[in-house]
């Protein structure tokens, strides 16, 4: 006797999948897509793409460009990101405090956004000499710690596009240096900003991706006065909850 209730199950999940892969292929479509294009870059059915499309119209995950005629990532996408980024930044504040009450300085929480570092929260230090970043702030990728350590989870390739796009590609020895760096990132965990990114300033940091597969970065930026005296309790105390950061998102 067939099994009625295992179909409907299986049928639902790659439905799933499929619009998944739908919603993912328009995320790097910056002026939307046809659906013959959707059907070329996922490689379903034009048939498939135009109903689970149809459905993700009504529920507000897609939009119709008006201008265009192409679809696009929808309104609700955003209301659910930011929810998930509010529990991301509100999971992280413990850890956060934690840190800064543990080496007393400064604690960090960015997210990789397009090509920049945008800060979402911060912790400040107790030492009378801190340093203060703007929630909101865009930093640079390739002289931060926490930019370096996104840059390392990234596809290499990926990462070579977003360095060569900030060093307008016209800095060989400087692409060749980081790409070394990243795969010493990729093996300690850990990623620094040695005086780059702001005289007087230095960094460590470590990344970690959420459940939705955003890359975000936890940074302890260190006057460099004392970078060499605390370095080591910086590190280990990085050390001590990247995998319990990385675990809770998985």
């Amino acid at each position: 006797m067939t099994d009625i209730k295992e179909k409907p199950e299986k049928g639902g999940i790659q439905v799933i999948s499929r619009a998944a892969m739908i919603l993912r292929s328009l995320k790097t479509a910056q002026s939307g897509m046809s659906l013959g294009q959707l059907a070329q870059r996922t490689n379903l059915p034009r048939s498939t793409v135009q109903r689970i499309t149809g459905a993700l119209l009504d529920e507000g995950l897609l939009v119709t460009d008006i201008n265009r005629g192409g679809l696009r990532l929808g309104p609700e996408l955003s209301a659910l990101a930011s929810a998930a980024q509010y529990s991301v930044v509100d999971h992280c504040r413990s850890v956060l405090s934690n840190l800064s009450q543990r080496t007393g300085e400064t604690t960090d929480l960015a997210v990789l956004r397009g090509d920049s570092m945008i800060f979402l929260d911060q912790v400040q230090g107790s030492h009378r000499l801190t340093t203060v970043s703007t929630i909101g702030a865009a930093f640079t990728l390739t002289n931060t710690a926490n930019g370096k350590a996104c840059l390392a989870m990234l596809p290499e390739s990926d990462a070579i596009r977003l360095m060569k796009n900030e060093l307008k590609g016209n800095d060989k020895g400087k692409l060749e240096k980081l790409l070394v760096e990243l795969e010493e990132i990729r093996s300690s965990g850990l990623a620094y900003d040695v005086d780059e990114h702001s005289a007087g300033i230095c960094a460590i940091g470590f990344a970690f991706k959420d459940w939705g597969g955003n890359l975000h970065a936890i940074s302890i930026p260190v006057p460099s006065f004392r970078f060499n005296d605390e370095k080591y309790r910086v590190e280990s105390s990085l050390l001590a909850v990247i995998d319990q950061v990385r675990s809770y998102f998985t």
